[in-house]
């Protein structure tokens, strides 16, 4: 029945798999006249909601600017930048001539916009261009930079403050602003506090009013409701297509119920792409293209069994209400519905202690009747059931869709850990090769490499250096083709972006490969450039028995370095072999150039050596404690090969040498194409600084993001007390019997991406794999079948279980392929966190793409049982 849609409508995950321009009506209709002679855009909705619509710096952005587009010195090309009235994105020019425009980029998935010459694309190529006429917008993952000119000063200023106006907008909406910001809702106008219902929700029909008529007819019909009936806002619609359907249950108390009318759906562009001779009507082979396109491929029985079913004009076409039908019964989550319905009872609505009961056997922390009470405040989108403290299947979405309903422990997300203990006591985010944006043979040298790093949350990057020119140091992969940066240039992207995202210390780990003078000129430029943020003494009232921790270092910068002994500090002296920082020599040339590069990193000039001053580099070359007391400022750094054999030889040890001193971990130099190890091996004996080529995706990023994904992103994660503890008996290789059982249910899965959209017959084969990654007796993975030609609404309900024996260094993976007979399964989308974090019950989980970025509105919906002995 028509009133089971009308109770369970839809609200969609925040972004729309493909952007489309303005949105128009469900029908394909033109969108009626505005008072004003021109057309009421439904798009500029979005912007009356952020409070911009009279802005006149969105406004410019709206008209569009021509940009000059910058690349290298001599590739500068102007291109139309327009942002589209949805407020979310911004359209811009394709490159290729007379080539049909749908380049767009989301204003969500911008990292920062800086102004003036701040990139080192405009620092290189921009000196035609007066600073005050570039900007740049950096991006959230791997996408490159978008360096522009504007034709003035003004307008690139109105594109700095209009593009921050939208960004601290969009970060400041609640999570129900933004489910009705995205195109996900049903083009739900704000009036509160109008028409002839107080809290009521308006709505777009674009339909005859005799529609809406037959909606309250059959409400009326379907629940035995007293009254429900089809009202006219007051003032009434300009284009007067704007109607309401209010309701009085049987109960006598007044609420108004609302009728999903998918009208502005993300669904919606597709339809105009479907609808090849753009009658506005939808024929069966038109329905057929619009299911390739979401990534459905349906049997065609069941397709034409549906089609028949919505074609009540009976003429091989749907329009209007007809397609809203369809596209209802193909957007139904009966999994969540079921889930909603035993918890609601017949009257289909939690009240607060019915949402209270399904807290508690979700195992929520805090389940209290307060805790239901807000969370209907805060997620129920009816008024009048939010004034009942009631939810309805909507609000019940919503709060699933929602941070609070996800698979990651929201108290996770913030700072929550103890920052107050010495710096060996954290596992801290680290870099390898962090000047590359690509292979370390041959791939380019970069400063932004650094500034994406630190947006990752990196604490600790590795800073080649090498002599260069007029005594100025450079950064590069030493005899291969990568390119030079300077290192100074480096050191002021330090200053600018080290502590944009996090406030606690940053490491600088110099592999040095300079001689004396320019050593000096490095250590001058340290000073200068960073001034107070370097730490060039120990904290006052330090114990000179550990380490200081994150909370004391916050806002500072440490140099990890070789340091001369305290009675060589007046001249630069030759270190001996035991002196000698390990870095990557075991992997090393032996040509003769190379041997006098290596006699002068054998140097160290006391400049350099002084700011050294809580990580000494030195070499381990045995876990044998030595006759003295342990040296906390002493930092090792092994290759992966040297760190796993001490695991493998000497793993207690290892780990009790790690409790008290830092260790950094790098990757094999016979890595050429920058490839990554596990991280995970070195985390089990509580290496601190396991470095990782962050420009390399893969599944050894997935986990080193999965890693650091808690404690607001920070870089810093305290280590589980087995390896904070001087006498931990704490072995990897030998954890002890299973502690705890991890059960996954695996249910269904909403909006997989198609993997070849050039292709439109290509529909992926789901399959859902979750992967346990720990010490070596918990790792395993286990997988689902796969779901044949389905990546729009798969359905699994299979269970996959885990013995677990170090439950607290445990991370989860789940990831999505593409089922292959024939070859290698492909990926769609990945989640890593830790089962620390992990939260029982139902929930969503978020998938991400191959270089970490969202894929919503992609999801997974499971069920996480955790059970502890």
């Amino acid at each position: 029945m028509l009133c089971g849609h009308w109770r369970r409508c839809r609200r969609l995950p925040e972004e729309p798999p493909v952007p489309a321009q303005v949105s128009a009506p469900l029908a394909l209709q033109p969108s009626p006249a505005s008072p004003d002679g021109g057309t009421k855009r439904p798009g500029l909705r979005a912007l009356k909601k952020m409070g911009l619509t009279e802005d006149e710096d969105v406004r410019a952005m709206l008209r569009g600017s021509r940009l000059c587009k910058i690349r290298s010195r001599t590739w500068h090309k102007e291109r139309l930048y327009r942002l589209q009235e949805d407020g979310l994105s911004v359209w811009f020019q394709r490159r290729i001539p007379r080539a049909p425009s749908q380049h767009i980029f989301f204003v969500q998935h911008i990292e920062a916009v800086r102004e003036g010459h701040q990139s080192e694309g405009l620092r290189r190529y921009g000196g035609a261009f007066a600073p005050a006429r570039c900007l740049t917008i950096a991006f959230k993952g791997r996408r490159k930079n978008l360096d522009l000119a504007a034709p003035t000063a003004e307008e690139a200023q109105r594109w700095v403050r209009g593009l921050a106006k939208l960004r601290a907008r969009l970060d400041a909406m609640s999570q129900r602003e933004r489910l009705d910001q995205y195109p996900a809702g049903a083009g739900r106008e704000d009036r509160e506090d109008e028409g002839p219902f107080k809290g009521g929700d308006a709505f777009w029909f674009g339909e005859p009013k005799s529609h809406a008529e037959d909606i309250a007819t059959e409400i009326r019909e379907s629940t035995g409701w007293l009254e429900s009936e089809v009202c006219t806002p007051d003032p009434p619609d300009p284009g007067g297509g704007e109607l309401w359907v209010s309701c009085l249950p049987l109960g006598g108390d007044p609420v108004c119920c609302w009728y999903f009318l998918s009208t502005h759906t993300w669904i919606h562009s597709y339809l105009h792409r479907a609808d090849s001779n753009q009658d506005s009507k939808m024929s069966f082979k038109e329905i057929k293209s619009l299911l390739r396109m979401v990534n459905v491929d349906m049997n065609d029985m069941y397709a034409y069994r549906l089609f028949k079913e919505c074609d009540h004009s009976n003429n091989e076409r749907l329009e209007g209400a007809e397609i809203e039908e369809f596209l209802r019964r193909l957007l139904k989550r009966p999994e969540l519905e079921e889930i909603f319905s035993r918890y609601s009872g017949e009257d289909r609505v939690l009240s607060a202690p019915e949402l209270l009961e399904f807290l508690e056997d979700q195992g929520e922390d805090g389940a209290t009747l307060a805790r239901a009470q807000q969370l209907i405040q805060t997620y129920e989108l009816n008024e009048t059931a939010k004034q009942h403290e009631l939810m309805t299947l909507d609000g019940f979405m919503m709060y699933l869709l929602s941070p609070e309903g996800a698979a990651l422990d929201m108290a996770h997300t913030c700072v929550f850990q103890d920052m107050g203990q010495p710096l060996a006591h954290y596992f801290i985010s680290s870099s390898h090769n962090t000047y590359l944006t690509d292979s370390q043979i041959g791939g380019p040298s970069s400063t932004e490499a650094y500034v994406r790093a630190f947006a990752q949350g990196c604490r600790c990057v590795e800073l080649d250096c090498w002599e260069g020119p007029g005594g100025e140091p450079v950064i590069y992969h030493g005899h291969t083709l990568t390119s030079k940066i300077l290192f100074r240039d480096v050191i002021q992207a330090v200053r600018d972006h080290a502590f944009v995202l996090s406030p606690y210390p940053v490491i600088l780990s110099l592999e040095n490969h300079c001689g004396l003078e320019h050593q000096a000129a490095m250590a001058r430029h340290l000073r200068t450039i960073l001034g107070d943020m370097l730490v060039m003494q120990a904290l006052d009232s330090q114990n000179p028995e550990e380490l200081p921790s994150p909370e004391k270092l916050k806002g500072r910068v440490l140099v990890k370095g070789k340091k001369l002994p305290a009675a060589h500090m007046e001249d630069g002296r030759i270190l001996s072999d035991r002196e000698e920082e390990e870095e990557e020599e075991e992997e090393g040339e032996e040509a003769a150039e190379v041997a006098e590069q290596r006699r002068k990193a054998k140097q160290i000039s006391p400049e350099l050596s002084a700011l050294a001053v809580y990580c000494w580099a030195t070499r381990l070359r045995t876990l044998n404690p030595g006759p003295g007391p342990p040296q906390p400022y002493q930092v090792s750094s092994l290759s992966e090969r040297k760190a796993k054999k001490f695991i493998r030889e000497a793993g207690n040890s290892f780990v009790r040498r790690n409790a008290r001193q830092l260790t950094r971990v790098y990757p094999l130099g016979l890595r050429m194409n920058s490839a990554n190890y596990n991280p995970q091996e070195m985390w089990n004996s509580g290496c601190q600084l396991v470095a990782l080529n962050f420009q390399t995706p893969g599944y050894e990023m997935d986990l080193n993001e999965g890693r650091f994904l808690i404690n607001g992103r920070c870089g810093y994660v305290l280590k589980p007390a087995c390896l904070r503890q001087p006498d931990t008996t704490f072995d990897p290789e030998c954890p002890g019997p299973p502690r705890t059982t991890l059960t996954v249910q695996v249910l269904t899965a909403q909006q997989l991406p198609k993997l070849n959209a050039e292709k439109p017959s290509s529909i992926v084969d789901p399959l859902v794999r979750v992967e346990i990654h720990g010490v070596p007796a918990d790792c395993a993975r286990k997988e689902t079948s796969y779901v044949l030609n389905n990546g729009f609404n798969p359905h699994w309900g299979q269970t996959l279980q885990f013995q677990l024996r170090a439950p607290e260094l445990v991370l989860v993976r789940f990831v999505v392929e593409d089922y292959d007979t024939t070859s290698p399964n492909d990926f769609v989308g990945q989640f890593t966190l830790p089962l620390n974090s992990l939260k029982q019950g139902y929930r969503h989980i978020h998938l991400l793409s191959k270089d970490g970025a969202s894929l919503s509105p992609a999801t997974l919906f499971v069920h996480i049982h955790i059970q502890r002995s």
